[in-house]
């Protein structure tokens, strides 16, 4: 049994792409659908209820397109969103980033200390905090919100000094207090923050594991997709036939190639950037699209 429907993914903004990619290279045969809402961004500084309005709308129009799971790319719009989702669509698996990305930090600690970087909606919602308790109860969780960072990546401002100095206002606190209170793993909170990995590196200058939560999520799905039978034809087990089943051999067909589309609230150039460099040439072209309360 096989299911040929794309998996959907919707973030605020270009974030999430690196989840996207994560998911592209775990699970190569699937056909996908990206959404992000780069008019709208950042969520991290906005209200509850926006958040989930707009979460609504984004996960109404990936059900419209036919998607067979959703993945919440989006650290804030999962910690607020994510359970009234799942209300909303309960026939379609909807997937948050928090959980996975929590339990990634659990295992990587070995001090028990962890710094969670996230934007101010998702540290007031305790997500994190939560999440990690859940998977060891005596882990130290240090959370700080840095959700300036966020407009400063959608707007490609990642090699200037206001993208270092706002890193050094959002990392230095981790690095303060004795060595023994200090972190020795931290959490990107917001799959924005991947895409300056290599500059909060730099600001940590520190043995500090660095965990964020795609790849752990990329894991998951793929455990889902596989518990559910919905994998795409091609894939390890979403084949035709079952080869040698009951004396049968698998039958002749047709490669099926993965289909993938970009669409975006904001401007298509950005996006066809940011998805040229972490796809390649071969990235698709992102396409305009515009969501409920901004339709016309």
């Amino acid at each position: 049994m096989s299911d040929p429907r794309p998996i959907g993914f919707f973030d605020s903004g270009i974030g999430g792409l690196t989840v996207l990619r994560e998911v592209q290279a775990r699970l190569p045969a699937e056909s996908t659908i990206y959404i992000g809402d780069s008019a709208r961004h950042p969520y991290g500084t906005r209200s509850d209820a926006e958040v989930r309005t707009f979460a609504e709308e984004l996960s109404d129009e990936l059900v419209a397109r036919g998607v067979k799971a959703i993945i919440v790319a989006c650290n804030t719009a999962t910690a607020i969103a994510l359970e009234h989702l799942r209300e909303r669509h309960p026939t379609t698996p909807i997937i948050g980033v928090i959980r996975p990305g929590a339990a990634a930090a659990a295992l990587a600690t070995r001090t028990g200390r962890v710094g969670v970087l996230a934007t101010v909606a998702t540290v007031r919602s305790r997500a994190y905090f939560a999440a990690i308790k859940d998977e060891n109860p005596g882990t130290r969780v240090i959370e700080r919100a840095a959700s300036e960072l966020v407009p400063l990546i959608e707007s490609g401002l990642t090699n200037t000094q206001a993208m270092s100095d706002a890193i050094h206002v959002a990392i230095d606190p981790f690095l303060s207090g004795a060595p023994s209170d200090r972190i020795d793993t931290l959490l990107l909170g917001c799959t924005h923050f991947p895409l300056i990995r290599g500059e909060i590196d730099t600001a940590l200058g520190a043995p500090i594991a660095v965990v964020d939560s795609a790849a752990a999520t990329a894991s998951f799905l793929q455990e889902i997709i596989a518990v559910n039978g919905l994998e795409a034809p091609g894939s390890s087990r979403g084949t035709a036939a079952d080869p040698g089943h009951l004396g049968h051999t698998a039958p002749a067909s047709t490669p099926v190639l993965p289909e993938h589309q970009l669409f975006t609230t904001g401007d298509p150039a950005v996006v066809d950037a940011l998805a040229t460099r972490l796809f390649g040439e071969t990235a698709p072209r992102a396409q305009q699209l515009t969501l409920g309360s901004k339709r016309g």
